[in-house]
């Protein structure tokens, strides 16, 4: 991990591009003070759920960032947001960079962010080189990376690239307790993005390339003590609810040999994923359960109905499936044994993304130039860029995160690692943007 800040602020080695390293990390802090969250002794703690105040403040902050860069700023239906720096053929498509501010409740201040405010500050370094773009570079911030509010991640992207329809978009219902009858289409009018979400996605050639700066969120970088990250590909995800029927009933009255426990059941099947994903043998394969709503959800009542949400991911999704079906395997044995029902929806299932070998290329070429070390790399995580792949070539830069953590208020990068991609990122899209 790199800890010299001042270097990394310097010009790069080709002469060119100087990050204001002091700049960028004050913005990240500034933006992490936008939630709801009290200070954690983890770390800083943040919650900024989109299209809640807290998402909006930070929304209008950022403008003002943008406007000070003198950036051309647009807003499409779902609050995909666009900064725009002009260059000398308007005309011809457009390269791109960016990610998303959203977080999950209790997270921390560096996923997505490093991406938004890396990327104005990789255009505010080429702004004052002096340099004119030949193509334009516009920074975009992508609404809802975050599965949070509405049960889907990758809202903004999802749209942007046509794989969401906007008429189940608008359908959908939020999924935090309390909140279940609201829809998008209610919420984004209320935080006041209006007008038909048939009019996000982006036609085809809009952009020339796409760059996206992020954390690694994983553990590999630290431990190779390697600064910088090249992804070659992102994992597939998948998304599934699993609704356990069984029979409720008082927990001293209700005997043990006559319970139809949905919780009981739940367990078993939660073991049966971890089983059947660990059996596959390969790292890139990873199964997780991240929410179990039981109901009633007293002590004293055994559970009559417990739903739980699976977030299934791999590079191969022919592999992907095999594990799906043995858990279907499984299921069906389950619930024979147990006496009780289970339904499975299917959420979403994605494709992994295949970054452009070119775009891979002149990261290395930057990084080459510079004397940085570079790893080519796997996204395990998935990101608005597997769904900008749809659209245009893509590539990821990541820089190391501190014991790989993230999602939790402990996730660190340090600002030198920060300033380096930042730096990296603004010379690889000076060089596409003159293409």
């Amino acid at each position: 991990m790199h800890t010299d800040l001042e270097n990394t602020a310097t010009q790069d080695k080709s002469g060119t591009f100087a990050i204001d390293a002091v700049r960028l990390i004050a913005e990240l802090n500034a933006l992490a003070k936008f939630t709801s969250v009290e200070p954690s002794a983890e770390g800083t703690a943040v919650t900024r759920v989109v299209f809640t105040e807290d998402d909006l403040r930070a929304r209008a902050w950022l403008k003002l960032l943008a406007t000070e860069a003198g950036l051309l700023i647009r807003e499409d239906a779902v609050g995909n947001t666009f900064f725009r720096w002009i260059g000398s053929e308007p005309n011809l498509p457009a390269v791109a960079t960016g990610s998303h501010i959203d977080a999950i409740p209790h997270a921390g201040m560096y996923d997505g962010t490093v991406g938004v405010l890396g990327g104005l500050e990789a255009i505010r370094a080429l702004q004052r080189s002096g340099v004119r773009p030949r193509r334009s570079i516009e920074l975009v911030l992508l609404t809802s990376e975050e599965p949070t509010r509405f049960g889907i991640g990758c809202l903004g992207s999802r749209l942007l690239s046509g794989t969401l329809e906007p008429v189940r978009a608008d359908a959908l219902h939020g999924t935090q307790r309390g909140c279940e009858e609201e829809t998008l289409a209610e919420v984004r009018a209320d935080a006041g993005f209006t007008g038909p979400l048939a009019g996000v996605r982006l036609f085809e050639n809009y952009y020339h390339a796409w760059v996206e700066l992020h954390i690694e969120q994983g553990p590999l970088l630290e431990r190779e003590d390697l600064p910088l990250g090249i992804v070659t590909a992102i994992a597939a995800p998948a998304s599934y609810r699993f609704t356990i029927e069984g029979i409720g009933g008082h927990a001293g009255a209700l005997l043990m040999p006559d319970r139809r426990d949905a919780l009981c059941a739940a367990a078993e099947l939660i073991l049966s994923i971890e089983r059947h994903t660990l059996a596959t043998g390969a790292i890139d394969s990873v199964a997780t359960v991240g929410t179990c709503d039981v109901y009633p959800g007293a002590v004293n009542s055994v559970p009559s109905r417990v739903t739980l949400q699976l977030d299934i991911r791999d590079t191969d999704p022919t592999r992907r499936e095999r594990v799906m079906q043995a858990v279907r395997g499984d299921v069906e044995a389950l619930a024979a044994r147990r006496q009780v029902h289970i339904a499975e929806t299917l959420v979403n299932a994605d494709e992994p993304a295949i970054c452009s070998p070119h775009i891979v290329e002149v990261l290395n070429e930057v990084c080459r130039a510079n004397g940085v070390a570079a790893k080519q790399m796997v996204s395990r995580a998935y990101h608005d860029s597997s769904f900008i792949a749809r659209i245009a070539p893509i590539a990821m830069l990541f820089i190391p995160c501190r014991n790989g953590v993230s999602h939790r208020p402990d996730e660190h990068a340090s600002p030198a690692d920060i300033a380096l991609g930042a730096r990296v990122l603004a010379s690889a899209l000076g060089k596409l943007a003159s293409e």
